[in-house]
């Protein structure tokens, strides 16, 4: 857990996605001067809501954490939220996780003053249950899952995240405005999951940003190539932390039309456009 006076926050992020429907569900804790609260944020297709909750709701036990009646883990997730405009209950049953080979921020992961640390739990997992958001059934047999987490004080002040699972395996990218000893940078975390192999682009392994412009990013690390299109902005809106405060509006696409290419050694190994990308573009450009 990160702590301090300058405030902080602590958050998971799961997604499960069928052929047909998508769920998102996020759930933190978070702390501003000495109020801590937590909250949870639930994303579909069509909206979202967040509902906040006093600080003592939340706990935590290894790699599970609570909200009052919700529960989060590795073997699923158990929804009871009962807020004004919103109901929502059910329970999720998650398959045999898929973490990566070693931390997605590698050596920067051991850095003190990052205002945010990323952290993927599993690239893909089968997902069993239902869920009901305000009376309409989200069924999942077999679906896809994704679960990743951030900590620390606030979101990048630009970035760009997106997430897609494929029947090969799935990617993740996040190009993002890091300060670091006085100055800024843009950093570069993402994985292709291609065929049971891991193919990873990360700011410490050389990965440099070729073009980033109208939703679109290039990123470039030796051999190889990975570029995302967002081609439909139909961006929910979402809290996000700003010195453990709650109070900046983001919006992400759970389910929205993207285009991927990934390339290597001049070889085109997966190119794919679909209307299942998740997406975040938080660029002025």
């Amino acid at each position: 857990m990160v702590t301090g006076k300058r405030g902080w926050f602590y958050g998971w992020y799961f997604k499960c996605q069928s052929d047909t429907q998508t769920l998102a569900v996020i759930p933190a804790v978070h702390q501003a001067g000495r109020k801590k609260t937590c909250s949870i944020q639930i994303i579909t297709q069509e909206q979202s809501w967040t509902v906040s909750f006093p600080g003592e709701a939340f706990r935590q036990s290894g790699r599970t954490i609570a909200i009052g009646k919700n529960r989060f883990g590795k073997r699923g997730i158990r929804l009871a939220v009962c807020a004004p405009g919103l109901e929502v209950k059910g329970k999720l049953a998650f398959g045999d996780l898929m973490p990566l080979r070693y931390h997605i921020m590698g050596p920067f992961s051991l850095l003190p003053f990052l205002e945010c640390r990323h952290t993927i739990a599993s690239m893909k997992h089968r997902v069993w249950g239902k869920v009901s958001v305000n009376g309409e059934t989200y069924s999942f047999d077999g679906a896809q899952g994704y679960w990743e987490g951030d900590r620390g004080r606030s979101f990048p002040r630009e970035y760009i995240w997106t997430q897609c699972s494929f029947p090969e395996g799935a990617l993740m990218l996040s190009v993002a405005d890091i300060p670091m000893a006085g100055f800024r940078f843009r950093g570069v975390i993402g994985v292709v999951l291609l065929d049971g192999r891991e193919y990873r682009f990360a700011t410490y392994l050389g990965a440099k940003i070729s073009e980033i412009k109208n939703g679109r990013v290039k990123v470039i690390q030796g051999r190889m190539e990975l570029e995302a299109d967002l081609l439909e902005r139909n961006g929910k809106p979402l809290k996000a932390p700003a010195r453990g405060d709650m109070a900046r509006t983001i919006r992400e696409s759970a389910a929205c039309r993207a285009r991927y290419r990934f390339r290597k050694d001049n070889r085109t190994l997966l190119s794919f456009e679909t209307d299942r990308a998740s997406f975040e573009y938080e660029y002025g450009i």
